[in-house]
């Protein structure tokens, strides 16, 4: 269905197509969100399919093409991360997110990337097993700091572990990513008897160290059960917001859960919102579809929703309404987590409503703000300088318009000039009017406040934002902070506890996350990343020849073109070249 503007606004199936879409067209619709929707519609296009199936994947690929306004759209269709076991010959455990095309094995999902690398932390500590990219293990000569941890056995360099032992503890972190920790502690109490019968004490206290570890990362896992592979759903609805918690089951363990609040169109029932989260959220890709699903109530086309996910996973999905013992605990569980998640998002949601409307009378605005932005600068004494921009509408953060620039061209430290190149970038394109903020927020003084006023002096939209300046007091303490308008630089007077300076706060601090964050990881990539990887023709194997023979960079640094040269693999040219390049 579309409306005037030839914009979808709606997407629907039915196996009686006339029954369904005349619904709508009656002398007297009960339903007045129905009417709203109908008042809408300027014109409608129908395909029709060969079975249910093939309705149910249009319906959802329409959906997230889309994104109709009267449809339940799924705000969160990103992969769940996994940990990856590589098939090398010392695989490597990695975190893992996208298509699972690399060759190995694939543990998870697990509800959080945080939930992935605590599990990564716990594993080090207990299996000597590298966790290094590849071509930093590639590249070693000697054992780095984690060998020196007991974090990792150094299969990178001959003579620390054999293939045998490493692969020893390979199987046994596989048992562990399985659940079979009973198992695991099993084979190493063995290994230790066996150890201390031989005389070898050494090794027989690394296995009690192992054992002794793993038993307090037992202590501390979640709730544990007898089923394989499930996922429970908990379904919370409360005005105008729906809250699904997934609980993820693998290998009899819990992972853990996560809390969704789909887009909900005042037009949808509850059954809707329901079944249109759940086609949405296992058909988005590369969500692993698990053999049992647990819900609280019955879906409209139960065996059609069956049949459908069997097919995306090659193999029969069955669903239950959580009504035997363990299955009911995990619902009762879900449900549980459900309805908390959602009654704290809807206390927000009504705190965030409430900043607004203080913010819209602060600044005497005759309509109310649907988008803010915010900019900010961060830099370590002007170098690797990063801008952020951040997204606010009104239910809060809208992450996935956040943007960062590297800042490059500019003299170092010039925060303004930073400011002017990130506007330009920002905006250089933008040319939908719901995309121009209606509130722009620049954290800094009246020196970054002018540089927006500059930029926007020749705006070719006919929708200009509102420029506010915010500078930090000067004890740089929350609530001391000074608003300035543009052009006139007047300062709008805000009580440290008012609504619409926490507003502030919140976007301007959210800002300064996101910008510092960038910059961190642009610093610490400069500094992880060696100069030998820039030069051209120097792969890993000549690094790590250079760094051998030269006794490492800084002897290499030191060394004549000549003496580079005699190092085997090396020509004259590229002797040269490495010399230029660390002489510049």
């Amino acid at each position: 269905m579309y409306n005037a503007q030839e914009e979808v606004i709606y997407v629907g199936k039915a196996k009686n197509l006339k029954k369904r879409v005349s619904s709508y067209f009656r002398m007297n619709v009960d339903n007045a969100k129905t009417r709203s929707l109908v008042l809408q519609i300027a014109n409608m296009d129908v395909t029709v399919v060969n079975s249910e199936t093939e309705a149910f994947l249009l319906e959802n690929n329409f959906i997230k093409k889309y994104k109709p306004r009267y449809n339940v759209v799924m705000r969160d269709d990103k992969s769940y991360p996994f940990i990856f076991l590589s098939d090398h010959q010392h695989p490597r455990l990695s975190f893992h997110r996208g298509p699972q095309k690399k060759k190995g094995e694939y543990f998870g999902p697990y509800p959080s990337a945080g939930a992935v690398r605590e599990s990564l932390r716990s594993m080090q500590r207990i299996f000597p097993v590298r966790q290094c990219e590849d071509s930093y293990y590639r590249a070693r000569s000697r054992p780095c700091l984690q060998y020196q941890m007991q974090r990792c056995s150094a299969p990178c360099v001959e003579g620390y572990v054999s293939d045998e032992e490493y692969n020893e503890q390979i199987d046994l972190a596989r048992l562990f990513l399985k659940g079979k920790n009973q198992q695991v502690i099993g084979t190493l109490v063995d290994k230790m008897e066996k150890a201390s019968e031989a005389l070898n004490f050494e090794a027989a206290a690394r296995y009690r160290d192992q054992i002794n570890t793993l038993r307090k990362v037992q202590e501390r896992q979640w709730v544990a059960g007898t089923q394989d592979e499930m996922d429970v759903f908990g379904f919370a609805v409360k005005g105008n917001m729906a809250c699904i918690q997934v609980m993820f089951i693998r290998d009899s363990q819990l992972l853990g859960s996560k809390a969704f609040f789909p887009k909900v169109p005042n037009t949808a029932d509850e059954q809707e919102i329901f079944e249109s989260f759940l086609l949405q959220f296992y058909l988005a890709g590369n969500k692993l579809i698990p053999k049992q699903m647990v819900f609280a109530s019955a879906l409209s086309d139960e065996d059609a929703i069956a049949d459908l996910l069997s097919g995306e996973a090659g193999y029969r999905v069955n669903f239950f309404k959580g009504a035997r013992e363990e299955k009911r605990r995990y619902l009762e569980l879900a449900q549980a987590n459900a309805e908390t998640a959602l009654e704290t998002q809807y206390g927000e949601q009504k705190s965030v409503f409430a900043r607004y409307l203080d913010l819209e009378t602060a600044l005497e605005l005759d309509a109310p703000l649907q988008r803010m932005e915010c900019f900010d600068i961060s830099h370590t004494s002007g170098e690797q300088t990063v801008a952020s921009c951040v997204v606010f509408n009104r239910e809060g953060p809208l992450k996935s318009d956040y943007r960062r620039y590297n800042i490059e061209g500019i003299t170092p430290g010039d925060d303004y000039a930073a400011m002017a190149q990130a506007l330009k970038r920002r905006y250089k394109s933008v040319k939908e009017v719901q995309k121009i903020p209606d509130l722009l927020l620049i954290d800094g003084g009246k020196g970054q406040l002018s540089q927006a006023e500059t930029f926007f002096e020749d705006w070719p939209h006919d929708k200009k934002p509102m420029l506010l300046g915010v500078a930090k007091g000067t004890t740089r303490k929350p609530g001391l902070e000074t608003i300035i308008l543009a052009d006139s630089h007047d300062t709008v007077p805000m009580d440290s506890h008012s609504p619409a300076l926490h507003l502030i706060q919140h976007i301007r601090d959210e800002s300064h996350r996101f910008a510092i964050t960038g910059h961190r990881n642009r610093r610490q990539k400069v500094k992880t990343t060696s100069s030998l990887e820039t030069i051209p023709g120097v792969g890993a194997k000549r690094r790590q020849t250079l760094l051998k023979y030269m006794g490492g960079l800084q002897g290499l640094k030191k060394a004549s073109k000549d003496e580079i040269a005699s190092v085997p693999g090396i020509s004259k040219e590229l002797a040269d070249t490495i010399y230029d390049h660390l002489h510049l």
